[in-house]
């Protein structure tokens, strides 16, 4: 099937289900194939834990955990967190970020009887950790914790393996904070230039660096092995010492994520919008300067105006539809160019791929389900606050 083919399918079925405003589409049979391509590629005894601020709708979230039979979450923003404790009672979330202390406190005052049991804190630097030391004395609760380790991204954690054994040796003062393991991100590896090694080199330098931390932690202190994102999960196998692995867009490959080790799997989000207008281009209150600035390659000779814009997304149909800096953009009604031989009219569908799955999932309130041909359901998105 080609593109044009593709998209005049979701058309067909956005018209026949009356949708004619922007929205969120969601192709759920393409959704399932990345499903069965992320199952064949995860390293044998690796778990997966699925990222909720990637994937930010409970129902979404219930879909990919039934295909994998696995309750491990990594939860980023206190509003799904809540929700996810809320709806999915059987999960177990781990904090991929550090919180303050006083908004995890909120979490555990709104978050039910069993949250405490549920979480498990990231631990970022000793003064965090002393902080929810204190949070779990006032509160006399059992805390889990994890200690963020830095493997070569530089985004904060505990830079050395020595700083991870300071940290684990003040847990005998602190009783009730008890360490499960260690998470470790590694974004950077696949943009590492060739010059300085290229992301094989960089691959083996985080993961000798993972083992490094590991290898600081009593038997005790192993439950969780985190590492991997979206970008770098597939790139694993079994002898990584990882026990879990995390990922999220991967399963609807915003644009942000075509990337080689994500091959296999295709686009399974888009935003479709109806064109309002298809117009012969003129620049505003310069009519007799445009065919000047055509000449020059400035400005295209045909364009259109579509519902909405300014998102964080890249056109993709029509063929060969681009913005268009000149005209510049707009929240209301952006102008993209369209090439002259593409035919393309006004309530005709444009459709856009976002370039990241968190937030822009989440702008539309709800999300078109299509699968079959048809739009089957509508998945209501969390709330971005």
């Amino acid at each position: 099937m080609t593109d044009t083919d593709y998209f005049r399918r979701l058309t067909t079925a956005l018209r026949e289900a009356h949708i004619h405003q922007p929205c969120l589409v969601l192709d759920l049979d393409r959704l399932d194939q990345n499903i069965a391509a992320v199952k064949a590629g995860l390293p044998v005894g690796a778990a997966l834990r699925l990222v909720d601020k990637s994937l930010p709708c409970l129902p979404l979230i219930r879909h990919v955990r039934d295909a994998f039979g696995a309750d491990l979450v990594m939860t980023f923003h206190a509003p799904v967190t809540l929700a996810v404790l809320r709806d999915l009672p059987t999960a177990r979330l781990l904090f991929g970020k550090p919180m303050p202390v006083d908004l995890a406190r909120r979490i555990l005052d709104q978050g039910g009887a069993d949250a405490a049991a549920r979480i498990t804190w990231l631990i970022d630097t000793p003064e965090r950790l002393a902080q929810y030391a204190a949070l779990a004395d006032a509160a006399g609760l059992q805390f889990d914790i994890c200690f963020e380790v830095d493997i070569g991204l530089h985004r904060g954690g505990l830079a050395t393996p020595e700083a991870l054994a300071e940290c684990l040796a003040r847990l005998d003062g602190h009783p009730k904070l008890r360490c499960r393991g260690v998470m470790a991100y590694e974004a950077h590896i696949g943009h590492i230039p060739k010059l300085f090694g290229g992301p094989g080199a960089a691959r083996r330098k985080a993961v000798s660096l993972f083992r490094q931390f590991v290898a600081m932690l009593g038997p005790d202190q192993r439950d969780i092995l985190n590492l991997g994102g979206s970008s770098t999960a597939l790139l694993y196998d079994r002898y990584v010492g990882a026990n879990e692995l995390s990922m999220g867009s991967a399963f609807v490959k915003p644009t942000d994520f075509d990337v080689p080790s994500l091959d296999a799997l295709r686009p399974a989000v888009f935003i479709a919008t109806p064109i309002l207008k298809v117009v012969d281009v003129q620049l505003p209150g310069l009519d007799a300067r445009s065919r000047f600035a055509q000449k020059l390659g400035l400005l295209p000779r045909r364009g259109c105006y579509i519902y909405g814009g300014k998102w964080m997304a890249k056109p993709v149909f029509p063929s060969g539809m681009k913005a268009n800096g000149t005209i510049g953009f707009s929240t209301n009604q952006q102008f993209f160019e369209l090439p002259p031989d593409r035919p393309a009219a006004v309530d005709d569908y444009a459709f856009l791929r976002p370039t990241q799955s968190e937030f822009v999932l989440q702008q539309f309130g709800s999300i078109r389900v299509f699968s079959n041909s048809r739009i089957a359901d509508d998945w209501p998105a969390l709330p971005l606050s």
